[in-house]
């Protein structure tokens, strides 16, 4: 691990501290907050790590493959979709006694316009937003400050995973922890594939779409 000095401490907490005031301050950007938050961290990376900020997020490109992106990611999404739909989803309905709040994309039934606009918003703000913040950033600073031993990548995993799943509070408590445990399932094949960001974000990215076609079919 390579030495964490003043500089590689001092600006993880100063793009934090942004990054939460763009959450939780007076200015409301939507789903652009995930897609500005992006490039604040890509920039942040460019200090700290002296002109490769990608590769310390996970972009790794020997692992950017056909086989990977194109075959094995869907595979992945697919299964996840299924576990969500099927049985994690009624799982949790039925232990908290409420619906999964799905109200925020009623606009998108039946409305293909809206539907593909919303396509490209999801893949920016949820694909390659979300993953970037969560996994590439969030989670291999927690690596980088304290290791990578069972416990801290388990604390790692669950922290952060309640984390995300609080940052879908419009879905509601089910919907929170349904997040939850999807982002935890998604962390954890991070971790796996040795901290490959392109994979997640194209599972991510697929799953979201598959979600994005039940809605405009009106299976939610």
């Amino acid at each position: 691990m390579n030495k964490i000095t003043l500089q590689r401490t001092l600006i993880p907490l100063i793009t934090v501290s942004i990054i939460c005031f763009l959450w939780f301050g007076p200015i409301s950007l939507s789903y652009f907050e995930n897609i500005l938050i992006s490039i604040l961290i890509i920039i942040a990376n460019y200090i700290e790590y002296k002109g490769k900020p990608f590769s310390a997020l996970g972009f790794q490109r020997e692992k950017f493959t056909l086989k990977n992106i194109l075959v094995f990611a869907p595979l992945v999404a697919l299964g996840l979709f299924s576990f969500y739909a099927f049985v994690l989803v009624p799982g949790i309905t039925k232990l908290t006694g409420v619906p999964i709040d799905y109200s925020g994309f009623d606009e998108l039934k039946g409305n293909l316009p809206a539907c593909l606009v919303a396509l490209v918003v999801v893949w920016l703000s949820a694909g390659f937003g979300e993953e970037i913040i969560f996994r590439g950033y969030f989670m291999r600073q927690f690596v980088k400050f304290f290791g990578e031993s069972k416990v801290s990548i388990v604390l790692n995993i669950v922290l952060l995973s309640c984390f995300f799943g609080f940052m879908h509070s419009y879905q509601g408590i089910t919907g929170q922890l349904v997040t939850g445990i999807i982002g935890a399932i998604i962390a954890t094949i991070f971790y796996l594939r040795k901290y490959d960001l392109w994979f997640v974000i194209a599972v991510h990215g697929i799953f979201d779409t598959i979600a994005l076609i039940c809605v405009y079919f009106g299976f939610v």
